[in-house]
């Protein structure tokens, strides 16, 4: 990065220190409110789900209760389901597209399938709407034993007694255009590294587990999503946002590797969904939409597995 585009923060070359982490934190404003966007809705909910409270964020002068829902009538015999949304908080169709699934098709799989929704996982990121927590750190590279964020160590303790008896993991995500003029040169500055400029993908795609492909499944998402809004292209290089594109809207992370939510439940079918919010193609409506397809895709090819 040129030294004329550099973040605000920080001297060029040099990692942030708690000065420059305090900078930064005072920068952020709240710009909506989770009270309203997120726990108002779930206590609509509270009469069809059971809620769980697994934990809470305290951001002095700011708390924050953690809520999941839970199948009502869980049953131990049924296949286990995860779904988690707003691990990055600003990516607002994650959260408000776990909610519009729970208000309108999660009932649709009662006898089926047990369901584990986290529907914002980072709230003080989502009221500021931004990527990281106040301590600057990502919470979607610290899902890790002895975890540096909260909000992946409270999600990690729901999740564990369940681990390994997932069917599906679905973490509902976007790519925006802030990924570019914000969050990549915030993160570089962070780092004291050089920013290397890259494109925002035009439309939906999705991260499979380059561990445990399962390129059926990411495919009958695809599918879905597809029907509701435009899929991600290949760029010129065959690749989405540096990685090599295995299907059409499809790449590969590893997930455990680099301390995805989407790495924490060893379910055997797994994604990371990626909505693009900006494109003149698709309203916040169709972005919501699109989450919710590929959460009922999701759970449709896992079942009909068998």
């Amino acid at each position: 990065m040129s030294t004329s585009a550099f973040y605000p923060i920080g001297t060029p070359g040099q990692a942030w220190g708690a000065a420059e982490k305090a900078a930064w934190r005072a920068r952020q404003r709240r710009q909506r409110h989770y009270d309203a966007d997120v726990l108002a809705p779930i206590a609509r909910l509270r009469e069809r789900f059971d809620v769980v409270e697994y934990g809470h964020l305290d951001y002095a002068p700011d708390r924050y209760p953690l809520l999941a829902l839970r199948s009502r009538g869980w049953r131990e015999t049924l296949p286990h389901v995860l779904v988690t949304g707003g691990v990055h908080g600003y990516e607002t169709s994650g959260v408000h597209g776990a909610l519009q699934f729970l208000a309108h098709h999660a009932e649709d799989y009662a006898g089926h399938a047990n369901l584990l929704v986290a529907p914002c996982v980072s709230p003080w990121a989502y009221e500021r709407i931004h990527r990281w927590n106040p301590q600057a750190i990502d919470p979607n590279r610290s899902f890790r034993a002895d975890s540096p964020a909260a909000e992946s160590a409270a999600l990690m303790a729901l999740v564990a007694p369940l681990r390994g008896r997932f069917l599906v993991h679905i973490d509902l995500h976007e790519t925006t255009d802030s990924d570019e003029s914000e969050f990549r040169p915030a993160l570089a500055a962070r780092d004291g590294k050089p920013f290397e400029p890259d494109a925002i993908p035009d439309g939906f795609y999705l991260v499979d587990d380059s561990e445990n492909p399962q390129p059926a499944f990411q495919q009958a998402i695809i599918a879905a999503v597809a029907r509701v809004t435009h899929i991600a292209p290949a760029d010129a290089q065959g690749k989405i946002i540096g990685s090599p594109v295995v299907a059409p809207g499809v790449i590969e992370y590893p997930m455990k590797k680099l301390g995805l939510c989407a790495g924490i439940s060893n379910a055997r079918y797994t994604t990371t969904t990626e909505v693009y919010p900006d494109s003149p193609r698709a309203t916040p409506q169709q972005c919501n939409d699109a989450q919710v397809a590929a959460v009922c895709a999701a759970l449709d090819f896992a079942l009909a597995q068998g």
